[in-house]
């Protein structure tokens, strides 16, 4: 899963228990009167016949998704050969290949015209890497890269340019604050932001719920999204609280922006504003003022619970943060496969299949991440294709969709949503998979279970399909929490499913939560809990056998943050 933040590198840990068996329907039993001497003759044996049981298919097909399969796909995916499938590099190729082949052996079809393998498809980004030479000069004095301040995104700053900064206070805006209502029009301009939130005198956050902090304290993302809408240019964050250790973070995500970043190649949107964060000390020399005056403004914020003027006066940078460029392809992949007498509908099933690569010479292999979400397809893709050649195919086609740039902001979604090969108006909707192999310290201890995430957002008959589809078949805990718009984790917004439901297609993210593996080295096979990721992927097929077989196409009834 996709994990742009910078500030939180590492969260929740896993345990293991075993799958709950699927138990046979019963059959109809007919109830018949005893014979006496009075009765009637007895009827024919036309008559006493008893009703055909209608098999389950659903069912049928659901059991050969099987953990044995599942473990199979996954000790190759997510071997150290596939060196981490990071975005066009050796191993996410060699996954590409890997799945394709899997797609053509089921007897899938390759449905992308124009490409040299019809299960692929190619398109060109644009790799950058902060080149040497990056300073920060404020007030005659220069600040070093890496040591005083480090950047993210794709930079403007080539050459050295003179900056003047605006302050944004704490870059929030909701009902009853806004930083920005008297910055005026900010487009083009360079912020400074106050990480954190305002917390009143008891120490707690003012704009959460309960106290509890609420998604500006706990995510930059949110910030960097709301500079990007009203068109910052440059956003410099700046932590002033009493725990903040700027030298430690930056040490330890130095390897991390060493790595490359990944854009579009010739992108029609504005880029996003590139993301500076620096030291105390240099944001006091930004802002033009001292620690006491920081400290004065932050309490008066928090105590009036809106924001209040400040006495900084922002001073003007000169600022040069070069990147190097170069152009490289990378793949979705992808195979269909046709439904009957509602063929022209198309149900997605998708999941990611890139993901970290070597970090300081350490493979980071994925298993869970998106591992898991990908052989949890393939497996799918199995199922449906048994069925289909069996006779039991289902009505609408399905495609299934393995996308890559996950990990590097959603790109191969993005891609397929800005360049579908089936028409955006007949995909019906996206269920996708991404994580669903471990447990989280939520869950630790207690009954199977899969967070499902952004069901009821655009169609509440999606919802009710799929807890239906749990009922019935797997009895599993669905955790709903994240749904909540007011998560800090933002996990709707940080997989694959999002960039369709942008276009307003119903949605469902299944996912295990994070752990103290996710996105480190310890991501690997041995740690995968597959009773568990066998009844959360049936879980899926379930939901979509319903999707693709049902009489009507799932209404869009709703519009939910």
């Amino acid at each position: 899963m996709y994990k742009p933040s910078l500030l939180a590198l590492l969260l929740a840990a896993s345990c293991m228990t075993s799958a709950v068996a699927q138990e046979a329907p019963e059959k109809i039993k007919v109830k018949t009167k005893r014979k006496n001497k009075t009765e009637a003759p007895a009827a024919t044996p036309e008559a006493t016949k008893q009703a055909p049981v209608e098999a389950d298919w659903a069912l049928n097909y659901g059991q050969t998704i099987t953990q044995a399969d599942l473990r199979q796909h996954l000790t190759v995916l997510a071997s150290d050969a596939y060196e981490g499938r990071e975005t066009g590099e050796k191993g996410q190729k060699m996954a590409a290949e890997y799945i394709s082949q899997q797609f053509k052996a089921l007897g899938l079809t390759g449905p992308v015209q124009g490409s040299d393998n019809p299960y692929l498809q190619h398109f060109t980004m644009e790799r950058s890497t902060w080149a040497d030479g990056a300073t920060l000069k404020v007030g005659g004095q220069t600040f070093k890269w890496l040591t005083d301040f480090y950047g993210t995104g794709n930079s403007p700053f080539q050459n050295e340019t003179a900056v003047q900064p605006v302050f944004a206070g704490y870059g929030i805006e909701q009902d009853g604050y806004s930083d920005y209502s008297g910055l005026g029009d900010v487009k083009g301009k360079d912020l400074i932001i106050l990480l954190g939130e305002p917390m009143n005198d008891k120490g707690t956050a003012t704009l959460g719920k309960d106290g509890q902090p609420s998604k500006w304290g706990t995510d930059y993302r949110a910030k960097a999204a709301l500079a990007a809408q009203k068109g910052a240019r440059s956003i410099f964050f700046v932590d002033f609280s009493p725990n903040a250790n700027f030298e430690k973070l930056a040490a330890r995500m130095t390897p991390y922006i060493g790595r490359p970043s990944i854009s579009f190649k010739d992108a029609q949107q504005a880029p996003r504003p590139v993301a500076f964060f620096v030291s105390p000390a240099v944001g006091y020399k930004m802002l033009g003022t001292t620690a006491a005056n920081v400290t004065k403004y932050a309490a008066a914020t928090g105590k009036a619970g809106k924001p209040t003027a400040s006495t900084f006066k922002p001073a003007k940078v000169m600022l040069k943060a070069p990147k190097k460029r170069e152009d490289f392809t990378t793949e979705n992949v992808l195979g269909f496969l046709e439904g009957t007498d509602l063929k022209n509908e198309v149900l997605v099933l998708s999941a990611h299949y890139d993901h970290i690569g070597i970090i300081n010479g350490e493979v980071h292999n994925g298993a869970d991440d998106d591992g898991s979400g990908t052989v949890s397809v393939l497996e799918m893709a199995q199922a449906f294709t048994k069925a289909k050649a069996e006779g039991h195919g289902p009505r609408r086609s399905i495609l299934f969709l393995t996308v890559t740039g996950e990990e590097k902001g959603l790109l191969g979604s993005e891609y397929y949503t800005d360049h579908p090969v089936f028409p955006l108006e007949t995909t019906i909707a996206d269920l996708n998979t991404d994580m669903v192999g471990r447990t989280d310290k939520d869950h630790e201890g207690k009954g199977d279970y899969v967070y499902v995430i952004g069901s009821d957002k655009l169609s509440s008959e999606l919802h009710t399909i799929l807890q239906g589809a749990n009922q019935k078949y797997t009895q599993m805990d669905l955790d709903f929490r994240y749904n909540d718009p007011e998560d800090p984790n933002r996990f709707y917004y940080r997989s694959d499913h999002y960039n369709f439901a942008k276009h307003r297609i119903p949605v469902a993210f299944f996912f295990n939560g994070v752990h103290d593996d996710y996105h480190g080295p310890g991501d690997e096979v041995e740690k995968i809990e597959f009773p568990k990721m066998e009844k959360r992927a049936r879980l899926v097929f379930f939901t979509a056998w319903d999707l693709a077989n049902r009489d009507q196409r799932i209404v869009v009834d709703s519009n939910k943050k």
